[in-house]
């Protein structure tokens, strides 16, 4: 069997990975060469299709092709290459040829991936050709097409797609995971006819004829030994290519190559001892030697690799030091920078975003690069700021929690309703505009933007006072309050010269200490002073006059009597009133906890003194009740008693609810704008506050204390409960109505003195009061990092949501690190997309370096398994909680055999 003959089966196999795509075109086709041509409907969305009549040599074609008349978002096609473990070769062909009549050839750019890849301008060159070469490091790749301002609409004929060899076009290279090759030329030195490809070329790679020169032909008749081989080149160029070289006559070869930028380029160049003779030669690029005295062997393929950066022409030249020169192939390329993408934790909480909103707003691939999505601006390949105005949006989701860069987010006019929340872990936010909405209650979450310059709240339902918390930003310069039902005194911290603070349109709201009736506020109305002057002449007039004027002071002093007594028991009313509707509620929401006395809260507080913690519920303080016992005091300080149907919820679901993993509820206070939970206290604290909080409140957490954190031991060493687990099983299995917790994650894990965990915060919980029910459908809640994708992306609540939160607490234990962070990589930002690749791989040296040398490989890998099992995107995929209670218990058992083997269980 003949080589050329091999050679056409062999490139007839590797065609199966090609794709052919006809842009604009509807039917199949199989060419010339036997490529198939499929139509492009189905990798692009968007775009119209149209015919341009094309002439090639002396036939004349009607040619299909795609335009893109200007429209929203990206044009793109999403390239399917994931069967592909090297590099690829891109081909685009654009075409104009005067489709539309108007005799305008558009100009545009291409990008791939991130990158921008070139610049068409087809009135220069009609048609126009772009060939790359691309790294493979994902499924799809992105080609889009960006419109040029006042340069037409971008339009395309063909598009493919060509498989390489393992390593192909690194040799040389630095680093070529962050950077692609254009190509600038391909010769076939030597042929002078035709341009050679598919199939006479397995990869189908373009190699143009050498018309440029007037070389001596070494045609392929020579006698072409068995051991001449291509493939020890990991390019493998093709035979009928190494078969012609270009030989000079003279001592000196040259080819004098113009490119079209200034920048870096890589330059490969073939020899092949097709002749006799062994030609020896000096190799230079731009006048620098860089080979000397360079061999071509009888019947040997070989190559150089060069790299040459900063050029913006190519002089490539042979001197002779041994017989003529003689180069048989060329190729030249720019080498590109692909710039870096946007970090994991940012694509997916944008695109979750977009799917749970059912809003089509084009948002695909990288957000940054090449070009920033609508509604969105980047500052390099980070998300600065987020612009959805005029959307119906209804919530603030917890997704804007990930967008741990973002400066400036505009929500105006977005139906957002009921509490401002999910924004406090947005450090970085210098602007927030929530204007024009149905927002009633300002939460908690506004006093953790300390960077926050403008804050624009105008035109909603904001009502009770301005909290004190909103004059602790400091760099806050414009406040903007105005058409709201505020009331009352603003903080005092709000009155300086560097802030503007706008609050006309609401019910009364001002710096001063006066109400708006010009009375002081909460001073009761005195009985007014009456001096009597008696004179030593006493006539009848001056007799009547005094008369009159005592009764007319008496009369006043009566009048002013009834109305201080009227003003009291008016403000005595309301007591009355908050404390019916407490009894009430109770009895609604069937509560049998103690109700407690704001008086007594205070008494038991010391004056609310002491605070140990602040959650999204409100500042929580410290308590001793009449009998000695210690308790945890949960305020919420909002006047606007939004959040009253969670706070009696947790109410509710705590005084039902009884179990040694769970926190007790002590009682409650519900009286005027007072809403109180007290709790059993645990001086252990939180596990947040032992893995992250300040070093002289943690407590060293080894292997297995974290283990225990989830796996109570008995005394006898046996396995007997998994104490926050079984807390969450019993919700799940074991509470009558069902339970959902909905807000898991390591600050509402609380430890007593002997480091046993216990479930708390019930105030987002669900009830599943159907058995039969899969989930419940409700407005997403929760808590940046720890919220299940399915949930925020469905609204479907369901069990599983509650072990993705569970699991994300074990990578916290297993990593030591904190679900969302903005040190280090981009990509690991979030620990979820960080951690879940490494532990499914059994690769641990992401645990937690303080764990390191302490833990039994097996234990890490059970609870590493179940981990990421847990965080699965897709919810069926993940274990139930029970599931992940037993493979717990095995990975507590296996470190309790490990250290009492190495001496050191104690």
């Amino acid at each position: 069997m003949s080589a050329s003959i091999c050679a056409y089966i062999m490139a007839m196999a590797m065609a199966t990975g090609f794709l052919s795509l006809s842009c604009g075109g509807t039917t199949s086709f199989v060419d010339s060469s036997n490529l198939t041509w499929v139509s492009d409907g189905n990798y692009v969305s968007i775009g119209n299709t149209a015919t341009a009549s094309f002439v090639e040599g002396t036939s004349s074609s009607l040619l299909p092709i795609r335009f893109f008349p200007n429209s929203p978002g990206r044009k793109c096609y999403r390239l399917p290459v994931r069967n592909i473990s090297s590099s690829i070769i891109v081909r685009t062909q654009f075409v104009y040829k005067n489709y539309d009549g108007l005799s305008k050839p558009p100009a545009f750019s291409v990008s791939l991936g991130t990158a921008i890849s070139a610049t068409i301008n087809l009135s220069r060159t009609d048609p126009w050709t772009e060939e790359f070469i691309w790294p493979v490091n994902k499924d799809i790749l992105p080609l889009c097409l960006q419109s040029l301002p006042d340069a037409g609409f971008p339009v395309i004929s063909t598009l493919e797609v060509r498989p390489l060899p393992e390593g192909a076009y690194r040799t040389g290279l630095k680093d070529f995971s962050d950077k692609f090759l254009r190509k600038s030329y391909r010769i076939n030195c030597g042929c002078n006819n035709v341009s050679l490809r598919y199939p006479m070329d397995q990869y189908d790679r373009i190699w143009d004829a050498d018309l440029d020169f007037s070389p001596i032909h070494i045609s392929p008749g020579f006698e072409i030994r068995s051991t001449f081989n291509s493939s020890s080149l990991k390019e493998t160029p093709p035979a009928p290519v190494l078969q012609t070289a270009r030989i000079s006559g003279k001592e000196v070869l040259t080819y004098n190559l113009p490119l079209d930028t200034l920048g870096d380029y890589y330059v490969v160049l073939y020899f092949a001892g097709i002749l006799p003779i062994s030609p020896s030669f000096d190799v230079l690029i731009n006048g620098d030697v860089i080979q000397s005295n360079y061999t071509v062997k009888m019947s040997e393929v070989s190559a150089l690799f060069i790299e040459r950066k900063g050029i913006k022409s190519l002089d490539i030249t042979m001197k002779s030091t041994r017989r003529y020169p003689q180069i048989n192939a060329i190729e030249v390329y720019e080498i590109v920078d692909i710039p870096s993408e946007s970090s994991s934790t940012t694509v997916s909480a944008l695109q979750v975003f977009q799917q749970s909103t059912g809003l089509d707003l084009g948002w695909d691939d990288d957000p940054c690069s090449p070009m920033p999505w609508d509604h969105i601006g980047c500052e390099g390949n980070s998300v600065v700021s987020l612009e959805l105005s005029d959307i119906n949006l209804r919530s603030i989701s917890p997704t804007f929690g990930d967008l741990l860069d973002l400066k400036s987010l505009d929500l105006h006019n977005t139906s957002l309703a009921g509490e401002i929340q999910n924004l406090g872990s947005l450090q970085l936010l210098e602007k927030l505009n929530l204007s024009f909405n149905q927002l009633t209650s300002f939460g908690f979450d506004l006093e953790d933007l300390i960077n926050l310059q403008i804050l624009d709240l105008q035109s909603n339902s904001l009502h009770g006072i301005v909290p004190d918390s909103l004059g602790e930003l400091k760099d806050l310069h414009l406040l903007n309050l105005e058409n709201n039902q505020l009331q009352g005194t603003l903080p005092l911290s709000l009155n300086r010269e560097s802030l503007e603070v706008r609050t006309s349109g609401n019910l009364c709201l001002s710096f001063s200490s006066l109400v708006c009736n010009g009375l002081p506020k909460n001073r009761s109305i005195e009985t007014p002073e009456f001096t009597i002057i008696t004179k030593k002449k006493h006539n009848v007039h001056n007799h009547l006059a005094i008369v009159l004027g005592a009764v007319g002071g008496a009369i006043l002093v009566l009048l002013v009597v009834s109305l201080s007594v009227l003003f009291y028991t008016r403000r005595k009313r309301p007591e009355v009133t908050y404390t019916a509707r407490a009894q009430s509620e109770m009895r609604n929401w069937n509560v049998a906890a103690k109700l407690y006395s704001h008086k007594e809260i205070k008494a038991a507080t010391n004056k609310f003194k002491e605070v140990i913690g602040r959650g999204s519920f409100g500042t929580v303080y410290l308590g001793k009740l009449p009998d000695g016992k210690l308790v945890a005091v949960k305020v919420k300080f909002d006047n606007s008693q939004l959040g009253a149907d969670s706070f009696m919820n947790e109410v509710s679901l705590l005084s039902q609810i009884r179990h040694q993993n769970l926190v007790s509820l002590e009682g409650f206070c519900h009286e005027s704008k007072q809403q109180i939970l007290v709790y059993e206290y645990l001086p252990g604290g939180s596990l947040a506050d032992n893995l992250y909080g300040a070093s002289s409140k943690r407590v060293t957490l080894s292997w297995v204390r974290r283990l225990k954190i989830a796996v109570d031991a008995a005394k006898d060493e046996k396995l007997k409960r998994l104490v926050y687990l079984e807390g969450l099983d019993y919700l799940h299995n074991g509470s009558d109505p069902r339970i959902i917790h909905r807000d898991v994650k390591s600050s509402n894990i609380l430890l007593d003195a002997d480091m046993n965990a216990k479930v708390c915060d019930f105030g987002l919980s669900k009830r599943v009061t159907r058995a039969d029910a899969t989930h419940v459908t409700t407005v997403v809640k929760g808590t940046a990092g720890y919220l299940d994708p399915e949930y925020y992306s469905t609204q479907q609540l369901t069990e599983k949501s509650d072990v993705y939160s569970f699991g994300v607490v074990l990578l916290e234990l297993i990593c030591g690190r904190e679900p969302l962070r903005r040190s280090g990589n981009p990509d690991s930002f979030n620990l979820v997309l960080w951690a879940k690749p490494y532990l499914q791989a059994g690769a641990f040296q992401i645990v937690d370096e303080s764990l390191n040398g302490t833990f039994d490989v097996e234990s890490m890998r059970k609870a590493a398994i179940v981990a990421s099992r847990s965080v699965e995107r897709d919810a069926p995929k993940r274990p139930c909680i029970a599931e992940v209670l037993r493979e717990l218990k095995e990975a507590y058992s296996i470190q309790l055999s490990f250290l009492a083997s190495s001496g050191h269980l104690h």
